[in-house]
């Protein structure tokens, strides 16, 4: 069983981030495409129709919107489900710094979705939060 981290403190100190190979568009889909949600690393549904996250070559093939291309910062930290401060904290931090980020929570980690173009900096200030944690 993994080390769970459940305080803010624990979270930020032991967040480890690192940033996941390639880039990703978020799409909606109104009509099934079973094809691209199998494909998608993350999928939620919205009362508006079924939101993917996919990788950015897959949706180009697709004739996807791709104006918007994102990277994936994976927080390697095992987080509580019921964890309070993290997602503020990553967001925070962002934010404070200009840079937008969409936060993704799954079982074992949270995932800070950036701007292409502002990953490495986003990287490095969260680098930077860890380290001042």
């Amino acid at each position: 069983m993994p080390d769970i981290a459940r305080s803010a403190h624990d979270m930020i100190s032991r967040m480890d981030p690192r940033l996941r190979d390639g880039a990703f568009v978020f799409v909606t889909l109104t009509a099934p495409a079973p094809e691209l949600a199998a494909q998608a690393i993350a999928s939620f549904a919205e009362d508006e129709g079924l939101s993917l996250i996919l990788p950015l070559e897959l949706a180009a093939r697709a004739g996807c919107d791709t104006a918007q291309p994102m990277r994936c910062i994976t927080l390697h930290v095992h987080s509580a489900l019921d964890g309070v401060g993290l997602t503020a904290a990553v967001a925070g931090v962002l934010a404070d710094n200009g840079i937008a980020c969409n936060m993704v929570a799954a079982f074992h980690h949270d995932h800070a979705f950036v701007p292409a173009a502002d990953a490495d900096r986003a990287l490095a200030l969260l680098r930077a939060l860890q380290d001042g944690a």
